[in-house]
């Protein structure tokens, strides 16, 4: 999406200033610069990326300087070169165990080697334009492979944080550790505890001070704190040792039997890639998070990042580096501290050189023992929970866990490839397990379908049709999203004989040839549902009805019914619970049963317009339990003390953010709404009726349009089409503002991230738009796939 600078409607009376199109812009040529927030954010990534490069060289048994090499390369190279440019590469804790593994089987210069040729692996693999491929990876084996790895670092770094040496394996690891706690050493269990401490303890520093500290990376502090009390405790400890630059080994010739070298190629090449293209797709997500940067920044491009993470591996194992994949937690620290650009990734690279060249003396005083608590929380912190409770959600528990004991017990390749079996089996699973049931319900034989439709469940689908008695009345209901061709056949065969035979078949959920969420119809029925989450109207051969009048939202006011019987509409209304109650409740039941018993914790308030063309489900795709949402006539936000005695839309923006915790809340006006007419028609003596009085905190906007100072919005590049559709747009704006005035809004911003975004919805064109506020007015751009993260 594009943002522009929102201005006026073109005066035809203005004349401006233009310059001759072929001429040079004006001031000389464009001389580089580097942002500020470049510059700023270079520093912090850089002040997390020393400590956790030193930290992951020690956990692989690599030499040291390894760790500043590889984070060096991977911020110039891959940084300049690569399709994500605010993806931050280097030596990640997810290759520690890969890596490890190569230096103990092959040695050192061997290893360099394997990284070379996994480098150039991955340039081809980027030729081929297969990265968007890896993305079909499962997520449960990706969660469930780092969740291995970081197993396997927390027993390994655990040895030296008891003051020991770790053993090869895991198993191993876990034989000698009653040992090892029998003989651990008080010096490096006291500075790792230490470290740990810090580590966790400073991202919790309270108060207005402690949001000034923790601007300073934790890792950094942890490493810092725990050198300097070993220091000042004057503690004998390993510690870093960097030898000269001059000794130090570079790649070698690769030695080894053929096929093993190349398993180790290519799981280097997997691990690599998987990481970083799945590390890219989460930068676009926390990109899109930072309204005006992206369009900036761009999407990553995924085949170019496979080629620039493909060159820093290649440069990375020429110098003697560990191999190099995107880092998360550099990334995300990339992004949160403000970086506009790749020169913020190139710029930590050069910090890395500096300091891997001037600040030796300084590195040689970190104990061994700090680096592997901190390389220890990393890998903790890669059994996430959150990853675990998603898995789970969606019932694939099994490929994580069958993952994650791969790669524990036999390595990340055999674990991996034992995830996609497993990932196979359970796909398998669900297409055959197909559950078919018949009963009768007073004279009505019913077939219950669940699950896929294959051949592989024609025989059962047989039996169950051949127990309908000839000439029984009968209802098919198929709940499921695929039938194939045999199945179809089957149906549709003993459909035709039952009919003749004189019995009637009633198919729902699915009728054969049309989509899932589609239910059985007869002739006279026009209708098409849009979404599983609709109330299905069928147009009958009935007369037209009377044009509508409109409510000053913009709603249909139907004449009243006089009978108090409800008329057609009552008519309507039972016939839509009806449709409920047969199509859309069996998909929903489980999902609203869960929803009672949790309670609801909706993601965002959505505060909207009254009219009756807004269907919030609709334009979010959010489904039960999503939005917390509140309408009234306008959207409007009454400013605080302004309420007047109605306190309705203030009680649910302060039960939405202090008791539900949303996230995030949305204001969307929409157009031709009946609300902002009234409005621009009102006049100062107009009756005070209920409607006059709530529409008065609708006033602001009307101001705000008629400043001067302030910059007309701006719809997608294009100026408003009427005073109207201008004042919806402004009134969007300045019930933001009036939204930020609110103690509990106001609170929340300070103290956890709510994001406060607006919205429009153009109902004749069926397009959304987000704002994008700027200084004196706000932009909408319209919002469309290709601009939304994967």
């Amino acid at each position: 999406m594009s943002a522009c600078v929102p201005t006026r409607a073109a005066d035809p009376n203005r004349t401006e200033r233009t310059h001759p199109p072929h001429s040079p812009p004006p001031g000389g040529p464009r001389r580089f610069r580097i942002a500020g927030a470049d510059v700023s954010a270079s520093i912090a990534v850089f002040l997390i990326a020393l400590p956790l490069s030193l930290g992951i060289a020690l956990a692989t048994g690599a030499p040291l300087q390894a760790g500043l090499v590889a984070a060096a390369v991977g911020g110039l190279v891959a940084g300049r070169l690569g399709g994500s440019p605010l993806q931050v590469s280097g030596p990640a804790a997810g290759l520690t165990v890969v890596t490890a593994d190569l230096i103990q089987r092959y040695g050192w210069r061997t290893t360099c080697a394997i990284t070379v040729l996994a480098g150039l692996a991955q340039l081809g693999l980027g030729c081929l334009r297969v990265a968007r491929g890896a993305l079909a990876v499962s997520p449960a084996i990706v969660h469930g492979m780092l969740a291995g790895i970081g197993v396997t670092i927390a027993v390994a770094q655990l040895h030296i944080v008891l003051g020991g040496t770790p053993q090869s394996s895991v198993p191993d690891n876990l034989r000698a550790l009653p040992a090892q706690l029998a003989h651990m050493r008080p010096a490096a269990v006291s500075v790792s505890v230490l470290t740990l401490a810090l580590l966790l303890l400073w991202p919790r520093l309270p108060g207005r001070a402690g949001r000034l500290l923790r601007m300073v990376p934790a890792a950094l502090i942890a490493v810092a704190g725990a050198t300097a009390a070993a220091a000042l405790a004057a503690l004998h400890l390993p510690k870093v040792d960097l030898p000269s630059w001059s000794n130090h080994a570079l790649a070698g010739l690769p030695e080894g039997p053929v096929l093993g070298l190349a398993a180790a190629v290519l799981t280097t090449t997997l691990v690599c890639s998987v990481q970083s293209l799945l590390g890219a797709v989460a930068v676009d997500k926390l990109v899109a998070g930072r309204p005006g940067l992206s369009p900036r920044v761009g999407r990553s491009n995924l085949d170019r990042e496979l080629l620039g993470q493909g060159a820093a591996n290649i440069v990375s194992g020429s110098l003697g580096g560990l191999p190099i994949a995107g880092v998360a937690v550099r990334s995300s620290a990339n992004v949160h501290a403000g970086a506009v650009s790749r020169n913020s990734t190139m710029l930590h690279g050069v910090l890395v050189v500096i300091a891997a060249l001037l600040m030796v003396p300084i590195l040689e005083f970190i104990p061994l023992a700090s680096l592997a608590a901190l390389v220890m929380a990393v890998g903790i912190q890669m059994v996430s929970l959150n990853h675990i409770r998603t898995v789970t959600r969606h019932r694939e528990v099994w490929v994580y866990a069958v993952t994650t004991l791969g790669v524990v017990s036999l390595g990340v390749l055999e674990g991996v490839a034992l995830g996609v079996a497993m990932a196979v089996g359970v796909a398998l699973h669900r297409l055959t397990r197909t559950r078919i049931t018949h009963d009768e319900k007073e004279g009505v034989h019913h077939v219950h379908v669940r699950g896929q439709l294959t051949f592989l469940a024609v025989p059962r689908l047989s039996r169950a049709l051949h127990l309908v008695p000839h000439g029984a009345d009968t209802v098919v209901e198929l709940d499921g999203s695929f039938m194939d061709h045999a199945a179809y056949e089957t149906l549709q065969d003993w459909q035709r004989t039952h009919t003749a035979q004189g019995g009637t078949v009633e198919i729902t959920g699915r009728h054969p040839g049309t989509r899932i969420s589609e239910p059985h119809t007869s002739g006279d029925c026009r209708c098409r549902p849009w979404t599983p989450w609709r109330n299905h109207q069928c147009d009958g051969p009935q007369s037209t009805p009377p044009p509508a009048e409109k409510n000053p939202d913009g709603s249909d006011r139907s004449a009243p019914d006089p009978a108090g019987t409800g008329g057609a509409s009552g008519h309507e209304l039972a016939r839509g619970i009806s449709a409920f109650q047969r199509n859309t409740a069996p998909l929903v039941r489980s999902e609203l049963a869960r929803l009672a018993r949790e309670g609801q914790q909706p993601s965002q308030l959505f505060l909207t317009c009254a009219d009756s063309r807004l269907v919030t489900s609709m334009i979010t795709s959010s489904g039960p339990g999503d939005l917390f949402v509140v309408r009234n006539v306008g959207n409007l936000v009454p400013r605080p003390g302004e309420e007047s005695g109605d306190d309705s839309v203030a009680a649910a923006i302060e039960y939405a953010v202090d008791v539900l915790q949303v996230r995030s809340i949305t204001v969307c006006g929409h157009s031709g709404c009946g609300a902002m007419q009234a409005l621009l028609d009102s006049e100062p003596g107009d009756a005070r009726t209920p409607l006059k009085r709530w529409l008065r905190h609708g006033l602001p906007s009307l101001e705000r349009m008629a400043d001067d100072r302030l910059a007309w919005g701006r719809l997608a590049g294009r100026t408003p089409e009427d005073a109207v559709e201008q004042l919806c747009l402004t009134n969007v704006v300045q019930q933001l503002e009036h939204l930020r005035a609110h103690g509990s809004v106001a609170r929340a911003m300070a103290e956890r991230d709510l994001e406060l975004h607006g919205m429009y919805f153009h109902v004749g064109e069926a397009e959304s738009y987000l704002l994008t506020e700027t200084e004196t007015g706000g932009v909408f751009d319209r919002v469309r796939e290709q601009d939304l993260t994967v």
